[in-house]
């Protein structure tokens, strides 16, 4: 499947647009991690734990995405976007959330 944040899939001309799909991941951040993450902040650097949270929940989100988009018959999804918000108390989830137009190519 292709997913792209461009609105046309070169030399694939769009046949039928299908309808907004999106994907929603919301994950939570544990007490070592935090904790981790904060000697990191104070010493500098990155902070490995966090990054890995962010990978699995985009992968997650565009996942539940591509899945949505299959079931309306979909063969790509253009003009995707990717949004990150933390949410919970004291900041202690992290929400992702995609959206694309599901299209169907010629």
């Amino acid at each position: 499947m292709i997913v792209t944040t461009t609105h046309t899939v070169e030399g694939r001309p769009i046949r039928d647009y299908l309808g907004i799909v999106t994907g929603e991941v919301i994950v939570g951040a544990n007490l070592f991690r935090d904790m981790f993450a904060s000697i990191t902040d104070l010493v500098g650097g990155r902070s490995g734990s966090y990054e890995r949270v962010l990978e699995r929940g985009r992968r997650e989100a565009i996942l539940e995405m591509v899945d949505k988009c299959k079931q309306l018959g979909g063969d790509a999804l253009v003009g995707c976007d990717i949004d990150y918000q933390v949410i919970g108390k004291k900041g202690s989830m992290l929400m992702v959330s995609v959206s694309g137009t599901a299209v169907k190519l010629a």
